[in-house]
Formats: C-alpha cells, sequence, structure tokens
C-alpha cells in the first residue's frame, strides 16, 4: 500500500474533527473522500499534508512510519495538495509559479530561460499545455488549476491531494480536469479528491471513501455504487425530491435597462443589459466565468458604477445610489465570494448572523443579544451549521458551513428581490437540497429571484427564464422548461441557440 492512514483522531478542545479515521491509497489510484460539509475531509488531508498534527494515530508511506511537521515535510515525501483556494502569485508568469521553491540558478540568480525549459518539459511529459511566459493574472480559473498541478509535480510529487479541485470550473475546463487526472493515474500518479460533485466523483475515481461526523461510514468501488447510496451515507437519510410548481408571476420587481460599465478595456464589461425579474419567478444567468456576471451584480447591489442605464427595485430607480439605500428599497443578497463580500472572518458567527440584521435586533443603538442568539439558533439548526457555539470565529467554519450561514442570513431578510450568486458553491448534497428548497420557498411567497450559478445543472433545476452571458452582453434568453445543456453551453461560447 502506498498510503495508509491508521486510527487518525484530531480534536480541538472539545470538538473532535476526526475520530479513529483510517484511509489508504494505492500506486495509480484516484480514491474520493466525500462526506457532508464539516465531516472533517479537509482537517484530514491537512494532517496529511502537514498543516495539522494528530491527536493520536499514524502515517505509513510505502509502509514506513512518517511524521510531518509542516508542508515540507509532506513534499520531501512526494506529497503535493492542490487546495480549493489557489496559492499563485498572479503577477508572476506560469513558469515562475511552477518552480517555484525550486527555481533554478545560474550564478546564485534566477535562471528564467531554465524556469521556462523545465515548464515546457514538464507540461510535454504529463500533456498538460502552458504558455510559460504567460502572467498567472492573465489566466483563466481552469489554466489556473493546471498550473497548480504542475507545480506539485515539478516539486516530484508521487501523491496529488485535490480539495475541490472543480468547485470554479466550466463544464469543458471540468472535463479536461478530469481527463488529465485520469491520464496522470494512468502514468502512476496517485490522487486524493475532496469533492462534493458526485457525478464528477463516480466518473474519475477507483474508490469512495465517506465521513460523516468525523467518522468514516464507509469505503466502496466506484464500480459498484450510485449517487443515491453515496447521498445516504454523507447525510444519513434519504434526500427530498425538489418539487418545482408551476406559478403565474407578478409585476417586475427589478428593471434592468440599458446598463453599461464601458472599463478600461477595448470591450465593455457589461454593454446594454437589459431584462426584468417578476414576482414569483427565478431568472437564472448561465455564463463562463469572466463573461460580466459579476459586475452585473455588482452594478446592481451598488458595489460598482454604471456608466449608462437605469436600475429600478421596487418601483424606485436606485441607479447610483448606495449599498445601504439599495438594500433598504428590498435587495437581500447572497454573494458570489464569501470570504471576500460575504463575512467578516474574526467576527463570530454571531456577529456575522446579524449583519443586515440589525433594526431587528436592537433598541437605540443597544444590541438586544438574546434576540440575536435566538435568531442566529434559529439558522444554525434550519440549515444544519455545524459550528463549536455561536461565538467561534467564522474562520474557523468550513467552508460550506460559512456558505450556509450567509444563505440563511440573507433569506432571512423577506426581501422582495434576492441575487442568488452560486447559492451552493462548496457545500454538500444535504446542503444542497436545503438551500435549493428555500429558494423555491422564496419563489412561493412571490419573491423575485436572480440566480447565478457555474452549475448548468442547478440553474436548470431551479429557475423559470435562463439569460445566457458572453463578452458582457446578454445573448440569449430561453425558457427553462425546454432549454437542453447543448442549447446553453453553445450560447455561453458565443455560437447561437439551436432547436
Amino acid at each position: 500500500m502506498l498510503l495508509e492512514m491508521d486510527s487518525i483522531t484530531k480534536s480541538y478542545g472539545l470538538v473532535t474533527a476526526n475520530r479513529n479515521v483510517s484511509f489508504n491509497l494505492r500506486k495509480g489510484e484516484v480514491h474520493a473522500l466525500i462526506g457532508e460539509n464539516g465531516a472533517g475531509k479537509t482537517t484530514l488531508m491537512r494532517i496529511l499534508y502537514g498543516m495539522e498534527s494528530p491527536t493520536s494515530g499514524h502515517i505509513k508511506i510505502n509502509g514506513q512510519p512518517v511524521v510531518f511537521h509542516d508542508p515540507t515535510d509532506a513534499i520531501k515525501h512526494k506529497i503535493g495538495m492542490v487546495h480549493q483556494h489557489f496559492m499563485l502569485f498572479p503577477a508572476f508568469s506560469i513558469a515562475e509559479n511552477i518552480v517555484i521553491g525550486r527555481e533554478p540558478k545560474k550564478s546564485m540568480m534566477f535562471d528564467r530561460k531554465k524556469a521556462i525549459e523545465e515548464t515546457i518539459s514538464i507540461s510535454e511529459k504529463y500533456n498538460m499545455p502552458v504558455d510559460p511566459k504567460k502572467k498567472v493574472a492573465d489566466c483563466s480559473l481552469g489554466m489556473q488549476q493546471r498550473v497548480e498541478i504542475l507545480k506539485v509535480l515539478h516539486q516530484g510529487a508521487e501523491i496529488i491531494i485535490l480539495d475541490e479541485p472543480t468547485g470554479v470550473l466550466t463544464p469543458l475546463e471540468v472535463k479536461e480536469l478530469l481527463a488529465s487526472i485520469k491520464s496522470l493515474a494512468a502514468q502512476g500518479k496517485s490522487f486524493i479528491i475532496i469533492s462534493h460533485k458526485l457525478s464528477e466523483i463516480m466518473e474519475v475515481s477507483d474508490r469512495i471513501t465517506v465521513l460523516r461526523d468525523g467518522v468514516v461510514t464507509g469505503t466502496v468501488n466506484a464500480g459498484e455504487t450510485n449517487e443515491e447510496q453515496l447521498s445516504r451515507m454523507m447525510v444519513g437519510r434519504e434526500l427530498v425530491k425538489l418539487e418545482r410548481s408551476t406559478l403565474e408571476t407578478g409585476k417586475p420587481v427589478i428593471d434592468v435597462s440599458g446598463v453599461s460599465i464601458k472599463g478600461n478595456k477595448a470591450k465593455p464589461l457589461l454593454d446594454r443589459i437589459s431584462f426584468q425579474v417578476r414576482e414569483g419567478e427565478i431568472v437564472g444567468v448561465a455564463g463562463i466565468s469572466g463573461n460580466g456576471q459579476s459586475e452585473l451584480l455588482q452594478a446592481i447591489s451598488g458595489l460598482m458604477a454604471i456608466d449608462e442605464g437605469t436600475i429600478v427595485i421596487q418601483d424606485q430607480n436606485v441607479t447610483g445610489a448606495s449599498v445601504k439605500q439599495i438594500r433598504d428599497s428590498g435587495l437581500a443578497h447572497i454573494p458570489e465570494d464569501r470570504y471576500l463580500w460575504g463575512v467578516s472572518k474574526e467576527a463570530t458567527v454571531s456577529d456575522n448572523g446579524i449583519m443586515g440584521h440589525l433594526a431587528s435586533t436592537s433598541k437605540r443603538g443597544i444590541l438586544n443579544r438574546k434576540a440575536i442568539r435566538t435568531l442566529v439558533s434559529e439558522w444554525v439548526d434550519r440549515f444544519a451549521i455545524k459550528t463549536g457555539s455561536l461565538n467561534t470565529k467564522a474562520q474557523y467554519l468550513s467552508g460550506g458551513n460559512l456558505q450556509k450561514l450567509i444563505v440563511a442570513r440573507e433569506i432571512a431578510q423577506q426581501s422582495p428581490f434576492l441575487i442568488a450568486a452560486e447559492p451552493t458553491r462548496g457545500v454538500d448534497v444535504g446542503a444542497m437540497e436545503i438551500i435549493h428548497g428555500e429558494l423555491l420557498k422564496r419563489r412561493e411567497e412571490r419573491a423575485a429571484i436572480l440566480l447565478v450559478s457555474s452549475e448548468l445543472t442547478e440553474i436548470m433545476k431551479l429557475a423559470d427564464r435562463i439569460l445566457v452571458m458572453y463578452e458582457g452582453k446578454i445573448v440569449g434568453e430561453l425558457d427553462a422548461a425546454t432549454a437542453t445543456e447543448e442549447q446553453i453551453s453553445l450560447l455561453m461560447a458565443g455560437g447561437k441557440a439551436v432547436g
């Protein structure tokens, strides 16, 4: 056996993240590690990568006991990790990022020519082409993912840990990544993949280990299981089938008319965007990352100024208004980047929860702590948010549990208009079921919802209408009931819809 983790336990005070977890990996194998948010997956891999020390338990590589004090020790034993949030230097070139830590030298100086040669050599060896001179800042997320993998391969990794590797990739980039993983495994590299996307796990993995509440609930061969069984192993119950009723839509809640943002490039960031979202309607926005979706959301919510056009919410012209004025007009916002826009990592779960709810939890500027605890505790229960206490700092929650806190907070605003941007990014199937149900409930309550998601299946499942963006424009509008993934994908790539 290439890798053995035996009876790993990791405790943080009274909280146990992993309890007697045993996990192994064979040479040339893709072994998936799945489970609910906060199940202990990332903690286990941080232990393997030397970022954490186990409270008890042992690790063996090729049958020999090893102890890792930091990632340098793990790298020396040919273990590499690609984190969920990329750890690249945007201002550096691809070649500079790949060789960092093992930089070629010439007369004590960095040998740029040699770095480029090494990058070309390793990219050709593993059939993962890159432009070594291109700045990482100018690369797509899929290309950045490729650079991260090449970086750990350059470090000599034989075991590669991928934490949510497809979370921000387009469907085409996902296919390319899965093909690369299969190719590398065929060449003898071994992978451990943490993911919530069961269809991808089923496609690429050989074995699957499931964690629930820090304990292994089973290890199965991918060819001998299915998504339903894996879901039951993850959440401990049958998932409820999503039911979406037919509703008669009401009056427009938001009217975006001719909105443009010129930006500093040759093409505008937004080019005469116009649409409405009505009462009791979910309008989905699909598009490859970087085609104006982020700018559209920032324009609507007041985070980015527009050059032309108008934005009306609840018959109130909010063009050029402040963020607070727009929120007060009837907007709630689940942001696409939970860390950048959604929370204060240094603040507690409780304090993050009441952001935007101060009017209902304070009087004359004095916070009602009892009311706050009652309110946030209700959300913790309703959305199954795993946290040590309401006083835990947000930075200590798993990404998925943090996402659930933000979703709970914004849905609880009961605003007439809700922006839901990547609402289920990084959450498990059980949490996805809860969030989808809550969005449909708000639709039933006649809210207007603008859903932006990189997951086409999510948009097609929830939306009534689908808008497709390409290069800052809306290039197509489809009825979600009849739209196909092929039609949407073609529009996303700049083609014309057929059928």
